[in-house]
């Protein structure tokens, strides 16, 4: 899920001489983790994307459903240059 939230910044979010950022937050006393990539540019925001009802395979786009499907929740927020694309993952504990 990092890397297809890191991937959409650098392909869709990239604006010429400026980084992404990422953030990876532990909620303490939680059982949740927190993804959270920062891109400059705000005039192209993520939407949820459902599969072609033909069952068709599209050549891309399917990586937030990906993102949808894992992540607890997940959303995105302005910024005060920019925007931050986030989501909420339960960490899993082996035993």
């Amino acid at each position: 899920m990092v890397a297809e939230l890191a991937a959409n910044a650098v392909t869709h979010g990239h604006v010429p001489g400026r980084d992404f950022e990422l953030r990876l937050l532990l909620r303490a006393g939680a059982d949740t983790f927190r993804i959270e990539v920062s891109d400059t540019r705000g005039d192209r925001r993520p939407e949820r994307r459902r599969p072609a009802a033909d069952g068709g395979v599209e050549e891309g786009g399917l990586g937030l459903l990906l993102v949808d499907t894992l992540a607890s929740e997940w959303g995105v927020r302005d910024r005060q240059v920019g925007k931050t694309v986030w989501a909420v993952l339960a960490r899993t504990h082996s035993t």
